[in-house]
């Protein structure tokens, strides 16, 4: 069974190295580690993902159909990674081991796919600029974004709560009220409320995932998380006043050495706030 499989990886990786050369495609290169999970979401369901050596895992939903996907890798040679979508849709990387990661998060474009696994129905790969002036594409895109305001709204209405997540400086707290996956993504239900007699402005909230390396050289690594949508992020919050809003983030889960820390600076000030937060609340979330 075994070597059934790797026959058929490798008949497959060779259909997939002849499309490309075919269709002139230059295949992007996936970098991954064995201590962070690299998450692919894709514009479709996936239904088959294989990859080329076992030096790299990528694992998926295999009873339910999702668009998420997670790629680890130990050190070794370079291989590939395919997916096949629930449409038959092909999407091909070149896969590489990386001690250091600059992104944990690939949002696949609809026009990252190579081809189709069905004969007779041909891919035209056109670029990103062509696929958001078309006017189907963007009222996907709006529909999207009206989704995640409708979702994010109901969720500031809700009274569930996760946890006493919070941080104070000079009067200023920041907290984390929620933490709700839905639909492949973390909705974070954030608060910042402003008990000072001076007005509070943030000049930024950032939310990155950070690393403790341990040893002789201890030292900390801090990767972004970037949200695919904010919604009612306030640009002042006046002085006795509270303001609750939503930051949607791709799903994605942590190790048990690692943190999720949230970064809030203010505007022109020093009341500056960091909010760590433990794996049990990212990893189960409401």
């Amino acid at each position: 069974m075994r070597k059934q499989i790797w026959i058929f990886v490798f008949v497959m990786a060779a259909f997939v190295k002849g499309m490309a050369q075919e269709n002139n495609i230059d295949l992007d290169t996936i970098y991954a580690n064995d201590r962070m999970n690299v998450a692919l979401i894709f514009p479709e369901p996936i239904r088959q993902g294989i990859t080329g050596s076992e030096n790299f895992v990528f694992t998926y939903n295999r009873e339910k159909e999702q668009h998420l996907g997670l790629l680890q890798a130990i050190p070794g040679e370079a291989s590939n990674l395919l997916v096949i979508s629930a449409t038959g849709s092909i999407f091909s990387y070149i896969v590489k081991y990386s001690e250091e990661l600059e992104k944990l998060n690939y949002f696949i474009a609809e026009t990252g796919k190579i081809g189709n696994e069905i004969p007779g129905l041909p891919e035209k790969l056109i670029d990103d600029q062509a696929f958001f002036s078309d006017p189907k594409a963007e009222k996907e895109l709006a529909d999207k974004d009206t989704y995640y305001q409708d979702f994010s709204s109901h969720l500031l209405r809700s009274k569930q709560r996760i946890g006493k997540l919070r941080k104070r400086k000079d009067g200023v707290e920041l907290k984390v009220q929620n933490i709700v996956f839905h639909n492949s993504e973390l909705y974070f239900v954030l608060e910042i409320n402003n008990n000072s007699p001076i007005d509070y402005e943030p000049a930024f909230l950032n939310i990155s995932v950070e690393t403790r390396k341990q040893g002789r050289k201890k030292s900390i690594q801090k990767l972004p998380v970037s949200p695919v949508y904010k919604y009612l992020v306030p640009e002042i919050i006046p002085q006795k006043k509270t303001s609750r809003f939503v930051y949607v983030l791709p799903k994605f889960s942590i190790a048990e050495d690692k943190i999720v820390v949230i970064d809030l600076k203010e505007q022109q000030g020093e009341r500056d706030i960091k909010l760590k937060i433990k794996k049990r609340f990212i990893n189960n979330p409401n």
